[in-house]
């Protein structure tokens, strides 16, 4: 092989690592979700640097000597973002009620259209459970998780055995819940790639939505549309599990509001309800607690996380299980490609990225169903979870949970929980011989 074809060669396989764009970073290290996109400038990377600080460091009670950094609840279910999103990844369930692992928050809600569309508060509770407080404020609840184990064969006869969670509420400090309370577990994604995911135009989203299955393949995705709490106006969401947030920087502040107790421009009152007297005369760090120059650091850096490379991606067992996975009819919702539009920061826009998500909803059957309508998604539909960085969890989070409450303990259990229209799907993975199958997930940890 001569000099240029040899290059040729190189360039094309760093290519095909490229899952960001220019917004890759080769990487394999435990840090490897939490490194600035390597193209920005000092500039840029100095509010990088102040983001990262404020989405790690912890908030305090107010008042305190750090007015910066305090206001933390009353009530609240962490007391840092990294908390939640450790190292910027993914979150897995607790093993026990005092276990001090955080990141699994349970949103809840009655029956009914609130604003905008939205959901309607529990009267009690507000949307959300609150399972820490401030000294003189009870916490709202403790949740205790217990599972039944679901148990199936593939077809050449090996067997698995699930685990189907189910969740109590105990302790419960403001009167019952409704009785026609919905639940939802919620389990922390990781924050990398979310700037890429933002920067992708809606009409790219929704060219792919077939909300009738006009094609007769089985998939009718479609887009949520949501309120947008900052500009005020309806438009496609794309963040949260059922896509019920549009922007990063409405994530960012629901997250402070609702996972932290601090108040922002977006959302400015604290998580207690009317009834909750303890929580709604506490303390406060300030009107709001968070001002918006230090929310937009953290936005900032969230939305200027890389994205990391593909690995082994001229493997031979890789290379077959990408072609398992297209012929299993995988890539139909997790659409390895898609491009971005414009944005403010030079990497992120019109770039060629390899999420693997449509950003659509999908009905994902009675299994995985929580039975909790938002906007527009319905009680079984989540939002496609991207899946590049799959194969890096264990080495950043140390384990190998998944699905949106954490479920799956690894790769296999997560595909076999599939259901609705990813039935299909599922069912050619569980047909296949163990050689595909190992073939499939090796594809699938290399992404």
């Amino acid at each position: 092989m001569g000099a240029a074809a040899a290059q040729n060669k190189r360039d094309s396989s760093i290519g095909a690592r490229r899952s960001g764009g220019k917004a890759t970073v080769f990487d394999q290290t435990p840090n490897a979700f939490g490194i600035a996109i390597p193209s920005m400038s000092r500039e840029e990377k100095r509010a990088f640097a102040v983001g990262n600080s404020f989405f790690r460091d912890n908030w305090v009670t107010a008042p305190a000597s750090t007015e910066g950094r305090d206001g933390l609840g009353p009530v609240f279910n962490a007391q840092s973002c990294s908390t939640c999103h450790f190292e910027d990844g993914r979150a897995k369930p607790p093993s026990s009620p005092d276990d001090p692992e955080r990141g699994l928050l349970f949103r809840v809600s009655v029956p009914g259209t609130g604003d905008h569309g939205g959901v309607v508060p529990d009267p009690n509770y507000g949307d959300q459970i609150q399972d820490r407080s401030i000294e003189g404020v009870p916490a709202e609840a403790t949740v205790v998780i217990t599972t039944k184990e679901v148990h199936g064969k593939y077809a050449d006869g090996t067997k698995y055995t699930l685990l189907a969670p189910s969740y109590e509420f105990v302790n419960l400090s403001n009167g019952a819940l409704d009785p026609s309370v919905l639940v939802s577990p919620r389990i922390a994604p990781a924050v990398f790639g979310v700037g890429l995911l933002e920067a992708v135009p809606d009409d790219e989203i929704t060219k792919r939505a077939d909300a009738n299955d006009a094609n007769r393949d089985g998939i009718s995705g479609r887009a949520n549309t949501v309120w947008d709490a900052i500009n005020q106006k309806m438009v496609v969401g794309r963040f949260g599990w059922k896509a019920n947030v549009p922007t990063v920087a409405q994530q960012n502040a629901g997250a402070f509001n609702g996972d932290i107790g601090i108040t922002s421009s977006v959302f400015s009152h604290q998580p207690c309800t009317g009834t909750e007297a303890a929580c709604s005369t506490a303390p406060t760090g300030g009107d709001p607690e968070i001002d918006d120059q230090k929310l937009d650091r953290v936005t900032f850096y969230t939305r200027t996380l890389a994205v990391p490379a593909r690995r082994r991606v001229k493997n031979d067992q890789v290379v077959r299980g990408e072609q398992l996975f297209r012929s299993a009819g995988c890539a139909a919702c997790h659409t390895p490609t898609l491009e971005t539009g414009d944005s403010d920061v030079d990497a992120l826009a019109h770039q060629t990225i390899h999420p693997y998500t449509d950003l659509l909803l999908h009905d994902m059957g009675p299994g995985l169903a929580d039975g909790r309508p938002d906007f527009d998604a319905s009680g079984s539909e989540w939002r496609t979870a991207p899946l590049w960085g799959l194969g890096l969890v264990k080495t950043v989070n140390k384990h190998t949970r998944f699905l949106h409450d954490g479920r799956a303990r690894n790769v296999s259990e997560a595909i076999l929980w599939h259901g609705g229209e990813a039935e299909k799907a599922k069912e050619n993975f569980r047909k296949m011989p163990s050689i595909d199958r190992k073939a499939l997930l090796a594809y699938l940890n290399s992404l």
